[in-house]
C-alpha cells in the first residue's frame, strides 16, 4: 500500500463519488465500457483479466486508467470486491480537476503504474 496516495485519495473523497461495495460484488465486468477510474480507500478489489491472471488492489492503489486516456474504452478485465471495499469513482473532469487541485496525485498515479508494471515483468520473467 502506497500511504501517501492513499492520503492524497483520502482528501479528495470530499469531492468525488465514494461507492461501498460488498464482498463478491462485480464493479465491472470485461469488455463492458468505462469512462472512469477508481481508487481504493479500504478493501481489496480482485481484477480478473480477459485472457487470463489476475491483479489485486488494495487502500492506496488505483486501477481502470485506461479509461482516462483512450475513448470509447472498454474494460479488459472484471473487477470483484474480495472484501467489503469503499472505493472512490473519478471520470476524466474529476481526474483532471483533481490533478489540477493535488498535483501530487498525477505522480502518485505514475509510480502505481511503474510499480504494476515492473511486477508484470517479474512475473513474466518466472519460469
Amino acid at each position: 500500500m502506497d500511504i501517501s496516495a492513499l492520503h492524497t485519495i483520502q482528501a479528495l473523497a470530499g469531492s468525488v463519488a465514494v461507492r461501498q461495495l460488498q464482498p463478491q460484488q462485480i464493479l465491472f465486468e470485461a469488455g463492458a465500457p468505462g469512462d472512469s477510474i477508481f481508487c481504493m480507500l479500504s478493501g481489496t478489489v480482485q481484477l480478473t483479466w480477459e485472457g487470463g491472471g489476475q491483479e489485486c488492489f488494495e487502500a492506496g492503489q488505483v486501477f481502470g486508467v485506461g479509461a482516462l486516456v483512450t475513448t470509447d474504452h472498454r474494460r479488459h478485465a472484471t473487477a470483484q470486491a474480495l472484501t467489503a471495499c469503499e472505493v472512490l469513482e473519478m471520470n476524466r473532469e474529476e481526474f483532471l480537476f483533481a490533478v489540477q487541485e493535488t498535483p501530487m496525485f498525477a505522480v502518485e498515479l505514475l509510480a502505481s503504474l511503474e510499480q504494476r508494471l515492473r511486477r508484470s515483468q517479474q512475473d513474466d520473467s518466472e519460469p
